[in-house]
């Protein structure tokens, strides 16, 4: 129940997003329209358009999200044309195709008080829902599609169906409101047709503005700090507890049994996709020996891991050992597929990855780490397990040993695998790493150290305190804080961070509408020089143009306590989390 009043609550405060600009100005030249003939059919085919486009992406995947966009790119075209028709009513009258004819008669009795019929209000209802569908259902579908969840389902739809009532009453309160305000209006103007301009100049700048990426100013802003603090309360709500160990390693030897009732392997079915194999089964699996790789993309941990994960995939593909990485998601962007393939490109996995979106296998393994890995024997028992970085070599024994007793005496690739990384997936210099891993949502965040402390979900200005002690980080700038993230609201936000470490990382994401950031940083008010990471130059430049890790500093001399400071030029950045090497 309280999910329902949640999501119903976060519905009601979309009235100011930017997807609906384009729409407010229809809802108010038709407030004087009786209700049930054109509001309540607007409002209706609205709502029930919004909910099955969201449900309909949910359930299938990314491919149709993209395809949604077409509806999206329809919608702002019949609100385009409307407005114009509002503006020229004589460029309407030549209009001949149809559905332009619609639109014009829609805009003439929005501006002439006759009686608009139920099908003009339920065309103008669905035009609406694709357009907002692309802007607020992709972001609640993820929410509502955690591992708590486990997927999509009815529970998802009604819960998005309650998001978009809310929306819908939001409105009719506009609608209805608007009446005694439109009427006010023609009675004190005298002039309809400039009411009419008016309110084409409003349809036509809301249509720029969502389709050029100019809401992401104030509109976005206002929209961020009203509606996206329900929406991460649900986050927090339904996002399982997960635990990333960064500088421990933990092992289990010779457990001799599965860890659940059967091979736990069976739980490969319930990936929400795979990457570089078609689905893999338990029986597809008999008599190999499988080494299961619990990982997410951002994970310093994981990708210093993947170099040797990768060499035993190669080395002993031929053997009989089948590697198999489970890609189980941390931060939202991370349940993307096109996501998920860019970064396997990039990270050149040959082997089967499977999406574990819903933390169904996650669950399965009982697994509480990135990374994590099982060894698997012929028998689907679990052999041997380790958590975190380190151990590789008896890690590989563990692979040798499991083989041999698949094949008997049979000769096998000798020798433990040597392996030189570059950037991220370098190894890390443990004796002088005295920083923790320090999340940037107020979720989990600690150290935190500008005067008056975080404020949750709302847009607000940040300074830097005097000065920093070992680990403590601030904000300065116009900052919306998130449960899992931070996003930069105006240009000219910085973050600061004192620590100790060879290596620093970030993980970052580009604005909300996919624009590049810029930014630059420093080391002790310096250009870091030659101690710049694998994503900024000597000066300190770099851009963020994805959702990734992104290694800032790896320095060169003695590790001392330094006062890093990262500023960026463009609004809009997202920022989540810290990791040092």
């Amino acid at each position: 129940m309280v999910l329902f009043v949640l999501a119903y609550l976060g519905g009601i405060l979309t009235i100011l997003s930017p997807c609906i600009l384009p729409i407010l100005p229809f809802t108010f030249a038709r407030a004087d329209q009786p209700f049930r003939k054109t509001g309540m059919p607007l409002l209706l085919s609205m709502a029930t358009t919004f909910a099955a486009v969201a449900s309909i992406a949910v359930a299938g995947g990314s491919w149709l999200v993209r395809a949604n966009q077409f509806g999206r790119i329809a919608a702002l075209i019949v609100f385009a044309l409307l407005g114009l028709s509002l503006l020229w009513p004589a460029l309407a009258e030549r209009l001949s195709r149809p559905f332009v004819r619609l639109g014009s008669r829609l805009t003439q009795t929005a501006s002439t008080g006759s009686r608009a019929s139920v099908w003009q209000s339920l065309l103008l209802g669905i035009a609406t829902g694709l357009l907002w569908a692309p802007c607020a259902g992709p972001i609640l579908g993820l929410i509502l599609t955690g591992a708590a969840l486990q997927g999509a389902s009815a529970h998802t739809s009604l819960l998005l169906l309650i998001y978009a009532a809310g929306a819908a009453t939001s409105l009719a309160v506009a609608l209805l409101a608007g009446g005694r305000v439109f009427s006010a209006m023609k009675r004190s103007l005298g002039a309809e047709e400039w009411i009419r301009r008016i309110l084409g100049i409003a349809v036509l700048m809301g249509v720029v503005a969502v389709a050029l990426g100019l809401d992401r100013g104030i509109l976005t802003r206002i929209s961020l700090a009203s509606t996206s603090g329900v929406e991460q309360r649900l986050l927090d709500h339904l996002h399982p507890k997960v635990i990333r160990i960064p500088d421990q390693t933990l092992t289990i030897t010779d457990t001799g049994s599965t860890l659940t009732e059967g091979s736990p392997l069976s739980s490969l079915t319930s990936a929400t996709a795979w990457i570089n194999s078609q689905p893999l089964t338990v029986d597809q699996l008999k008599g190999k020996v499988v080494l299961i790789d619990f990982w997410t993309y951002s994970c310093i941990n994981c990708l210093r891991a993947l170099p040797y994960v990768r060499a035993w995939a190669e080395k002993y593909k031929d053997s009989g050992l089948v590697v198999i990485g489970v890609h189980t998601p941390e931060f939202p962007f991370e349940k993307d597929l096109s996501n998920v393939q860019k970064a396997v490109r990039d990270l050149r996995i040959t082997y089967p990855v499977a999406l574990d979106n819903n933390y169904l296998i996650w669950n399965a393994f009982g697994n509480q780490y990135w990374p994590a890995h099982y060894f698997i024997d012929v028998n689907g028992k679990v052999r041997y397990q380790h958590f975190g970085e380190g151990e590789y070599d008896q890690s590989e024994q563990w692979i040798q040993e499991l083989l041999k007793e698949r094949t008997g005496e049979q000769s096998l690739p000798s020798g433990i695998v040597s392996v030189s990384a570059q950037g991220a997936e370098a190894a890390p210099d443990m004796d002088d790493v005295q920083s923790p891993e320090t999340y940037i949502g107020y979720a989990e965040a600690q150290n935190f150290a500008s005067p008056g402390g975080l404020k949750k979900d709302t847009a607000s200005l940040y300074t830097f305190p005097a000065r920093l002690n070992l680990n403590q980080w601030a904000l300065a700038g116009n900052w919306i804080e998130h449960g899992q993230t931070a996003v930069l609201a105006a240009p000219g936000g910085k973050i600061a961070f004192r620590f100790h470490a060879r290596d620093l990382h970030l993980v970052l994401g580009p604005s909300e509408d996919g624009k590049s950031v810029r930014f630059r940083i420093t080391i002790d008010g310096r250009s870091p020089g030659e101690n710049h990471g694998a994503d900024t130059d000597h000066q300190g430049n770099g851009v963020i143009t994805e959702h990734r890790l992104y290694q800032l500093i790896r320095q060169k001399g003695s590790i001392v306590d330094h006062d890093f400071v990262i500023e960026f030029v463009d609004q809009g950045a997202q920022a989540f989390a810290f990791t040092f090497g």
